[in-house]
Order: C-alpha cells, then structure tokens, then sequence
C-alpha cells in the first residue's frame, strides 16, 4: 500500500485514466483528477474512487491552457502538499480524421497543444515541485509516468497529428529522464496498444476482425486495467536503476512478425 502518497492522472475521469485512477486508489493512493469535464458529468466515478478510503479531488480544465495547468498542481499542493506520481494520460484526437494531405493549421494546433505541449509543460512544473520536494525529504522517491500510443510509431494518414504527438511524447519521456535522473526521478512511458474504451468503440467490429485475423499475438483486445497494471508496477519502486523506459502494453503489437 502507498498510504500517504499522491497521485495526479490526467484524463482521469474516464477510459484508461479512470482505470489508473482505480488502481492507485485501491493501492492507497490520494488522487487529483483532472478533466475536462464539468463535474456533474463524472461525479459518478469520482464518487466510486472515493469508496476506496482515500482522499480525492476533481479539478476541470484543459491542459493545453497554461493557467489551468497552474491552477492544478497549486490546488493539488495546497490540499495535500506533495506529488508522488504524475500520470500524463490526457489526449486528444482529431475532431474529424483526415488525410495529411488536408489536415488543417487548426486541426494540428487542437491535437498538440494539448497532447504534446500540455504535456511537456504540465510535466516540466510538476518536475519542479518534485526536485523541491526532493531536497527536503532523502526518502521521497516520485515518478513521472508518460501514457502514449502505438501510434507514437504506427503511421495512420488519416490522423497525421495524432501520431506526431503521441511520437513527440516518447521524446518528451526521454528528455525528463535523462534531466531528472540526477535527482533522482525516474520517468517512465506506457504505449497502449487496442484498448476498450468509450473513444475506440465506434470501431469495435473493425478491430474484432482485425485481431481474429491475427493482427496480435494476443488475440484478444486490452483494457483499461492492463494499462493501470503497467502503471502501479512502475509506482510500485521495483524498477529503481530504470528510467527512459518504454513498456508496450498491446498483446504484441509492436513485436515484427513475417
């Protein structure tokens, strides 16, 4: 158990965050989630997190604001003055998919704003609060654990920004790890491969076909909680001589078969 300890997920309320949120709550975590949503919409799984015993909040915003971003770790401190992990999960895709031959200025700037600055700028705050907190206290160990994608390597034309952003995030998990490292913060990254989520289930029959086919070697499709699994063994302290990590979390994608 983690008693005492706090962690941020991004895109918490929902999908892959909500599993991760699940799973830090059941291991003893206190948690800020933090959404886009109003919280009458997710008031329901904020109030089921809560039923694990610990302590969380629910703060709205959008990540690729600069003052929103600000407004979450200040009110995360101020309530629970500490973060042990932060879980960099929120994304955005395209409002509609197109060819990277059309994808527009708006479109591209909607996507990494939000998933690649946001992100880069959300962690390089929260790596800041970290580092102080690492110098006031020897047995404080944080973590920075960055959610991308498959697509971070799979070309998908139809949704060039999507991909670059998620690419960019595997950059971004480089970058904090070899800074942070002198401080001792590891940093990690997650690659979800086919997950079941609200986002994928409009193309459910596609990737059913796709996986029976034999698309994976694990011929099933993942969820949510596989991802939290991969999230709570990175928290768990097991892995302290790694950072920069990269662990694939999508029945066998990534593997190159003939």
């Amino acid at each position: 158990m983690a008693k005492g300890k706090v962690g941020i997920v991004t895109g918490g309320s929902r999908g892959i965050g909500y599993g991760i949120a699940q799973k830090l709550a059941e291991e003893g975590y206190r948690l800020a989630i933090f959404g886009t949503s109003d919280i009458s919409r997710v008031k329901e799984n904020i109030d089921k997190l809560k039923e694990y015993g610990q302590d969380v909040i629910y703060v709205q915003g959008s990540l690729g604001e600069a003052k929103d971003r600000d407004r979450l770790v200040d009110q995360v401190l101020d309530e629970f003055d500490r973060i042990d992990v932060l879980v960099n999960n929120a994304g955005v895709a395209p409002k509609v998919r197109m060819d990277i031959l059309e994808t527009t200025i708006e479109s591209f700037d909607f996507v990494v704003d939000t998933n690649l600055k946001g992100t880069f700028f959300l962690t390089q705050r929260v790596a800041k609060e970290m580092i102080k907190g690492k110098q006031k206290d020897d047995n404080y160990h944080p973590i920075i654990v960055n959610i991308s994608s498959m697509s971070a390597y799979t070309s998908s034309t139809s949704r060039g920004e999507y991909c670059i952003s998620k690419a960019g995030i595997s950059m971004v998990t480089k970058l904090f790890a070899d800074r942070l490292a002198e401080y001792g913060i590891n940093v990690y990254e997650i690659r979800p491969g086919i997950i079941a989520t609200d986002m994928t289930s409009t193309v459910k029959d596609k990737y059913d076909a796709l996986i029976e086919e034999g698309l994976l070697p694990i011929k099933r499709w993942g969820y949510p909680e596989d991802i939290a699994k991969a999230v709570w063994a990175l928290c768990s302290g097991l892995l302290p001589y790694s950072t920069g990590e990269v662990i694939n979390v999508d029945g066998g994608f990534h593997i190159r078969r003939l």
